[in-house]
Order: C-alpha cells, then sequence, then structure tokens
C-alpha cells in the first residue's frame, strides 16, 4: 500500500530559523569535532555536523518554495536534505554510538540496528530515486512528502535504529538521553503532524550541545575506548 512519509528530522518553523540553527549547530560541530582525542569518538563528534549541515540545507529549500531560488537549487536541495535524512542518518547514528560502546554484547545488538539502519536507508532511498517528491509549506513546518509501501512499518525500523542503539549504551549518561530522546521524538511528531509547530531544529540544537558535554566528560570514558580498541585490534 502506498504511505506518504514525511521527512522528521530536523525541520524548522522558518527559513530564518533554520538559517540561524544551522550556524549555530555548525559552530558546535567544528568545536566538538575539535574537542576528539580518539578515532572512536570522530563519528559521534560529527553528528552536530551533519545536524548544522542538514538546517543550512533546508534553509535553501525554503527558499525555493518561496521562489527566492532557482528550481534547480530548489530541487538540488530538497534532494540533498532528504539524501541525509533517508540515507545517512538511520545507519549513521547507531554505527557512531556502538564505535564508543566498551561491552561487546551490548555493542553487538548495535552493529544489528546499523545493519537495521542501512537497510533502512536502501528502502528510503530507492523510494526517492522512484516517487516524486513534494514540499510544500505547511505554516510552520515544510511538508515533504515521498510515496512509499509499507511506511509505517519502515518509520518504525528507523526510529528502532536510530534511538535504539542509545537506549542500550552501557553510558548512564547516553541512555538516560536515549529514553529522553524517544520521548521528544513522539511529542514533536504530534506537534509536527497535528500542524502546530516543528521545532525539530531546537532539539537539533541541544542534542549537538548534548553530544559536545558528552564528549567532554571525565578521562575514564577515554580510558574505555582504549580498552575498545585493544580489544578491537587498534
Amino acid at each position: 500500500m502506498a504511505y506518504r512519509i514525511e521527512a522528521v528530522r530536523t525541520v524548522c518553523f522558518s527559513p530564518e530559523a533554520d538559517l540561524i540553527a544551522g550556524i549555530v549547530i555548525t559552530a558546535i560541530g567544528v568545536d566538538t569535532l575539535r574537542s576528539v582525542e580518539h578515532p572512536a569518538e570522530r563519528p559521534l563528534a560529527l553528528l552536530p555536523l551533519i545536524f548544522g549541515a542538514h538546517q543550512l540545507i533546508e534553509t535553501v529549500v525554503w527558499w525555493g518554495v518561496d521562489g527566492c531560488v532557482g528550481e534547480g537549487a530548489s530541487q538540488w536541495s530538497t534532494w540533498l536534505y532528504l539524501a541525509i535524512a533517508f540515507g545517512l542518518l538511520p545507519w549513521f547514528v547507531p554505527w557512531a554510538v556502538q564505535r564508543i560502546e566498551p561491552r561487546p554484547r551490548r555493542r553487538s545488538l548495535m552493529v544489528q540496528l546499523t545493519v537495521l539502519g542501512a537497510a533502512v536507508s536502501v528502502i528510503l532511498m530507492w523510494a526517492l530515486s522512484l516517487g516524486t517528491v513534494e514540499v510544500a509549506d505547511a505554516g510552520y513546518h515544510l511538508d515533504y512528502s515521498v510515496p512509499i509501501s509499507y511506511g509505517g512499518l519502515v518509520v518504525a525500523l528507523y526510529v528502532a535504529a536510530t534511538c535504539g542503539s542509545l537506549l542500550l549504551s552501557s553510558d548512564r549518561y547516553l541512555a538516560i538521553y536515549g529514553a529522553g530522546n524517544l520521548m521528544v521524538v513522539a511529542a514533536l511528531s504530534v506537534l509536527l503532524y497535528t500542524g502546530v509547530i516543528s521545532l525539530w531544529c531546537v532539539w537539533a540544537a541541544i542534542t549537538s550541545v548534548a553530544i559536545a558535554v558528552h564528549l567532554r566528560r571525565t578521562d575514564s570514558h577515554r580510558n574505555r575506548l582504549r580498552v575498545i580498541s585493544v580489544g578491537q585490534g587498534g
């Protein structure tokens, strides 16, 4: 059956909000990446930069919907925005979390979630390549529409892959954040689908700050990463 799927990552309520959020989050991302001392931390540290770029790309999408940029720029920015949401984040998030997980059993489960996320990415990118993407100004958010079969199941697997890795983390900070993230995702989705307002850009900024704080925690975290490296052969 056909299903109308909306991109639900980092959409914001205006182009100005997207632009400001994108600049702020990108700055956080640059600073976070500079603080990385262990290679295993780099994927997680890259997430704020990805979120920031996502916001800036959507600024161009907004301008395209408003007729402020050419059709070519509008189409490319829309495709790139959805490519990040559909093709990158479903597998990158669980992979980034499993890279810093010290417990083999939990890390193994996160690898399985990474594979699940990769499968979701393939399905979504296939639908994106075959279907007609529609973007409309829905007031306080952009409405992205991509036809896909069994979309409800795909969305559930998307959430399982991206949120599940945080919930599985043996790090209490990440696990608590994962639980909070799941609740916030549900709440923001309700706001988005009821047409009230989209605040994903705000949550992307909060998430970026949370990642920056996590990667600046005590040296005990990095000591555990050294143990992981030894166990994985470098």
